[in-house]
């Protein structure tokens, strides 16, 4: 049988290359105007720049006020001897100094012993610049009293808050069914008294409390523990006068 050729298709226009063709028209003639905009505009005179009206200050008059003292300025007191500012034990009370070191300073080991992992800690103290402690101790009617202060330099992180939120979201995670009570004036400063005793076998059942706040570059901590359960009132008392020591 004779095969019956196929008539040959029409190409179809590529619409393609058309719109392609278009599109760089449109953008041609886009970048043609813009050009002559510009010229025009480099030809004409500039707009003159309209006329400032801000009024003229009067310049204070009398004396610049005087520097504050060194009393009055935080900052000096915070800088000086960081042991002035450690709240004052109580009369009656006794100092427990052969807990500390002889002077009342902490260096990097004495602050890294506290912690379960010392080496760990030791980095973390030099990581968040930490620049210096000090920390006194007495006890009163059973109960035991520590306060420390820690410095950090604070040049690149702010060390001394976020270790104040660190501390603080530990122990509520710790102990979840305290509640920690604010320190007035302190801002973001809570004191924490737990109603259960830490059990350990071998041990008497111990009470505790603690209170964490944070001024400028200075992280207080307060600690209290003994046998009997410690009052709110007590350990608001201690933070508190602490921290005025700060204010």
């Amino acid at each position: 049988m004779e095969e019956i050729e196929e008539p040959e298709r029409p190409r179809r226009r590529g619409r393609g290359r058309t719109t392609l063709l278009i599109a760089c028209a449109a953008v041609l003639g886009v970048v043609a105007g813009t050009c002559t905009g510009y010229v025009v505009q480099a030809g004409r005179a500039p707009d003159p720049l309209p006329p400032l009206n801000q009024p003229v200050m009067a310049q204070a008059k009398g004396k610049a006020p005087e520097p504050l003292s060194a009393a009055r300025d935080r900052q000096v007191k915070m800088d000086g001897d960081l042991r002035k500012l450690l709240v004052k034990r109580p009369k009656g009370a006794k100092t427990l100094s052969t807990q500390l070191p002889p002077d009342g300073w902490l260096n990097f080991m004495d602050m890294a012993e506290d912690y379960a992992r010392p080496e760990g800690a030791f980095t973390r103290l030099v990581d968040t610049g930490f620049r210096r402690a000090v920390a006194t101790m007495w006890k009163e009617n059973g109960t035991m009293v520590s306060v420390r202060l820690t410095q950090y330099r604070d040049e690149e992180t702010v060390a001394a808050a976020d270790a104040t939120s660190g501390q603080q979201a530990w122990v509520e995670q710790e102990h979840q069914s305290t509640v920690g009570r604010p320190l007035p004036g302190s801002g973001t400063g809570l004191v924490y008294v737990h109603a259960q005793p830490d059990r350990k076998p071998g041990y008497v059942p111990l009470y505790t409390a603690e209170a964490y706040a944070a001024r400028g570059d200075v992280f207080m901590q307060v600690w209290l523990a003994g046998p009997r359960p410690i009052s709110e009132k007590r350990a608001m008392q201690v933070a508190r006068e602490q921290w005025e020591r700060l204010s």
